[in-house]
């Protein structure tokens, strides 16, 4: 575990980590893993902050920074991902919380995708590099998929009660799609998947979040960060997407 450890500021933060039998429902290549040793595939490092000051005004805004790690490998025939996982709802509303990623170093492929009843009725595609900001919507389940050969470092802000839901991806065997090493494939536990559509990071034109400034900044400025809390009072920023 040592060598996992995160320095951050001051700080040497240790991680949780997601390991291969914590992800057998969601594995592609099925015959891959009945037979592999399990080992460790990524590391998640939570609510991070600079300085006490810090901490104490993320805690304020509702919100929470983290960084996740995740080093090349295949899984089988698969390339590596995380478990993936569902939004709450914001109390109150009919509104999932958004969730915004950068990329810090390495190539990222996220798929969101937006259930309705016992349907997907989008899927979406994004490949982000080093700067590029991608914002998960209200409404999406995602993952993240490392497809490069270069370890992946990504953080994110979300509001700080926020508790992913991995039951229904892991009920349904992995996301809607596979990304394979040649190949993506459709998962075949879904009734109805649309096509994947491809799209670019948006990077959130006309906020505070642009290609090349780190994210962490905007500690010093954390109202611009509001639409993760609030999301229904902002829609407007997630139009890119419909």
């Amino acid at each position: 575990m040592k060598e996992n450890i995160l320095e951050f500021g001051a700080r040497r933060v240790e991680p949780t980590v997601r390991m291969l039998s914590d992800m057998g429902e969601v594995i592609y290549d099925r015959e891959w893993f009945s037979s592999a040793k399990n080992c460790e595939l990524y590391y998640m490092y939570r609510d991070l902050s600079l300085s006490k000051n810090d901490s104490l005004l993320v805690k304020e805004h509702g919100l929470r920074y983290d960084i996740t790690i995740i080093p090349p490998r295949m899984l089988g025939s698969e390339f590596v991902k995380t478990a993936g996982h569902y939004h709450p709802i914001v109390p109150g509303t009919d509104t999932t919380y958004p969730e915004i990623y950068e990329v810090l170093s390495g190539e990222a492929h996220y798929i969101m995708q937006r259930p309705e009843n016992d349907m997907i009725k989008d899927v979406i595609l994004i490949k982000a590099t080093q700067g590029d900001k991608v914002i998960i919507p209200p409404g999406y389940g995602h993952l993240t998929i490392n497809a490069s050969n270069k370890v992946l470092k990504m953080a994110n802000w979300v509001a700080r009660d926020f508790e992913s839901i991995y039951l229904p991806i892991k009920e349904k065997g992995g996301g809607a799609y596979f990304i394979l090493q040649n190949r993506i494939i459709r998962n075949k536990n879904y009734a109805v998947v649309p096509e994947i559509r491809f799209c670019e990071p948006n990077n959130l034109r006309g906020t505070a979040l642009q290609k090349g400034k780190e994210m962490y900044g905007l500690v010093r400025c954390l109202e611009k960060l509001e639409f993760l809390t609030r999301p229904t009072e902002y829609l407007h920023l997630f139009e890119d997407y419909s």
